[in-house]
């Protein structure tokens, strides 16, 4: 797509880069309004997603639904099991199953699906003529009257507002926070290895039965937990599948640094996994070794960024805030990130005279969340693999903790944020369009 003058005959003309799951759903959100002109740009041929399960919280699950998109989403979502809907996780001991708590998400439960499949789900809501491909983000320039990109095809995009959903690798974000300005704020390896793979239930669950293990161990999500390591299990694709994480954490320094050229994604042997898990018990050897082969992928994440907005240009979801996944929150941030940008941007009180404003108001009542939201991912880490700070291997103060720890991630209505905007925007007497 070459420049091209405004369409006076849109309210805004809006550019989105990163075609995944936060960045198609903010393009069908916005693509309800009539009044916008909508491009969403996607560096690969075609949408993909990477990774294998992903887990959505309540809050998330709420988005979803406020974007429009819940019947797609429940078409393809799992749950925990009856009579154990509610649970999220059931917490064990690594080295022999032990039950420690378990935490429970009522109405929701572990809700997870298949990455590629709900980016599908969602894909099927875009309107024809919106998406775009092979178009990687080369430069992002911006002016008094828009912001222009140039794509490495040579192609060239014009608007009013650029909207980065382009990921942990964001090329939006050098933009937003340049080096000579900011330093260096890009993705850093977080000490933490984690082997994933995909198992048939049938499987699993006989392979608990051979080891003398209860099958609900299979079925019901768990996370066993232990010294600098902890592995967790979920279903996905309609129960068929379980979703096996298995984390060690090299926690030697406290700047750790990949070996120079490590890849962030290998193949790994499976003994390569078992000999991360000495001395862990039955159950735990039994999911580990139905993986027959593994995946090991380095945990990044990026520090709390001063901020998310440059004028005309706003960084989301894992470009602005990409956090470890051990409370499974990054796709619930895209997705709230997404429901409150489209909010405001298809409020007819959003013109092109107040882009900037209006994407600084969204930045003020998001920053805060998302760093915290960052930070508590890290600290969950910690906890689950008894380096906790003040309670370590206490295992009675551990499972209280984890009783009740999510509960303000997941109580938070994204619509609380668009009224705070609203607030902010001077728009509080007039109704969203």
């Amino acid at each position: 797509m070459n420049s091209n003058p405004h369409s006076r005959a849109s309210r805004l003309r809006i550019g989105i880069v990163g075609g995944g799951i936060g960045g198609v759903a903010l393009a069908v959100g916005l693509a309800r309004h009539p009044d916008l002109d909508v491009h969403l740009f996607e560096a690969a041929e075609r949408f993909s997603e990477i990774g294998a399960g992903v887990s959505f919280g309540p809050n998330a699950v709420r988005a979803i639904s406020l974007l429009g998109l819940e019947a797609a989403y429940r078409g393809i979502a799992d749950a925990s099991p009856a009579p154990f809907e509610d649970v999220w996780f059931e917490w064990r001991r690594g080295q022999n199953e032990a039950y420690l708590t378990a935490t429970l998400a009522p109405g929701c439960g572990q809700s997870s699906v298949h990455r590629a499949d709900f980016l599908a789900a969602i894909v099927a809501h875009l309107p024809e003529g919106i998406a775009h491909f092979g178009k990687r983000c080369r430069i992002v320039e911006q002016d008094a009257e828009g912001v222009s990109v140039s794509f490495e095809d040579g192609s060239t995009f014009r608007g009013d507002i650029l909207i980065g959903y382009d990921g942990i690798k964001s090329a939006v974000r050098e933009h937003v926070l340049p080096v000579a300005n900011y330093g260096e704020f890009g993705p850093r390896w977080s000490g933490t290895q984690a082997y994933r793979g995909l198992v048939p239930v049938e499987r699993l669950c006989r392979a608990m039965r051979e080891t003398g293990c209860d099958e609900r161990l299979a079925l019901v999500p768990q996370m066993y937990l232990g010294p600098d390591r902890h592995i967790l299990t979920f279903p996905v694709k309609q129960g068929t599948l379980i979703n096996v994480v298995a984390f060690v954490t090299d926690r030697s320094s406290d700047e750790p640094q990949l070996p120079e050229g490590a890849p962030w994604v290998s193949e790994v042997d499976q003994q390569t996994m078992l000999d991360d898990f000495p001395g862990w018990g039955a159950a735990s050897r039994a999911i580990l070794g139905c993986i027959d082969h593994p995946t090991r992928w380095a945990l990044h994440e990026l520090p709390e960024l001063p901020r998310y907005v440059r004028e005309r240009v706003v960084i989301v979801g894992d470009a602005a805030h990409a956090m470890l996944p051990h409370q499974g929150a990054g796709a619930g941030q895209a997705l709230e990130d997404a429901y409150v940008l489209a909010s405001l941007l298809g409020d007819a009180s959003c013109d092109r005279g107040n882009v900037a404003s209006v994407l600084s108001a969204f930045e003020a009542v998001r920053h805060a969340r998302t760093c915290r939201v960052q930070a508590t991912s890290r600290e969950a880490g910690d906890i689950y693999e008894y380096a906790g700070e003040g309670i370590g291997d206490d295992e009675i103060h551990l499972a209280a903790g984890l009783e009740r720890r999510f509960d303000w991630l997941w109580n938070h209505d994204p619509r609380d944020d668009v009224a705070a905007a609203r607030r902010r925007l001077d728009w509080v007497d007039r109704h969203s369009a």
